[in-house]
């Protein structure tokens, strides 16, 4: 354990430095945004700390800040966050090993951090340990840029006007740098075109929850039927 310990805290680093430097700049983009609402620092890092999901930060300032009922502000978490539900099923196995850090790694759950979690782990490094510090690593970056940008905000004049682009840039970087290194295509091409269908079937405000089954039925298939004809070999 302890001579893993270094490769393996060397390789965490390397592969989450995509993300460190989009969730210090999208961190920082909501604390910004929270301050001009006039949240001060404490809002910044509580949010941080016990909701960690950046769609449903930037959504819940405009909750706050328009003093939304917690009827709505739970329908609007479900709906927002309803991805979870669906692509996080396939962590279950793999977070089961790790004990009682289970719930936590659940909680620890993004889009990025998934991301990362789907890539082959490199050679030499303790796998448990390399799948928990990412998951750490990458919530502390989220802190870090959430009161960072939260106490800049309150000092510094800012202009939010289409701040909150920051997240979907910070999704085409990680799209980007798993086309590169992965060289089975499929989910990625299946994501987007299942997407685009049921965004043309079902409407903007509609499609986030049908295209995502969609996507994990598809995969899902598609796994079970390599595995099919393995067997068969």
């Amino acid at each position: 354990m302890k001579e893993k310990f270094l490769p393996t805290y060397r390789a965490v680093l390397h592969v989450t430095l995509p993300v460190m430097a989009g969730y210090l700049v999208m961190g920082a983009a909501f604390g910004i945004l929270l301050a001009d609402r006039g949240f001060g620092v404490g809002w910044a890092l509580g949010m941080a700390v016990t909701v960690y999901s950046g769609s449903m930060q930037f959504v819940g300032v405009d909750l706050l800040y328009n003093a939304a009922s917690l009827i709505s502000a739970a329908m609007v978490t479900l709906l927002v966050n309803a991805r979870y539900a669906v692509y996080g099923v396939s962590m279950l196995d793999r977070f089961s090993s790790l004990g009682k850090l289970k719930p936590l790694m659940i909680f620890w759950l993004t889009d990025e951090t998934y991301a990362l979690l789907c890539t082959t782990p490199p050679e030499g490094v303790n796998k448990k340990l390399y799948t928990v510090l990412i998951a750490f690593f990458d919530h502390l970056y989220w802190i870090v840029g959430c009161v960072a940008g939260s106490l800049l905000g309150q000092v510094l004049p800012f202009s939010t006007e289409g701040i909150d682009f920051a997240m979907t840039a910070l999704f085409v970087v990680i799209v980007v740098d798993q086309w590169q290194e992965e060289k089975d295509h499929f989910p990625a091409l299946a994501g987007a075109g299942i997407s685009v269908l049921c965004l043309l079937l079902f409407g903007a405000d509609a499609f986030l929850i049908p295209s995502m089954i969609a996507i994990s039925a598809a995969i899902l298939l598609r796994q079970n039927i390599h595995d099919r004809r393995e067997q068969h070999e």
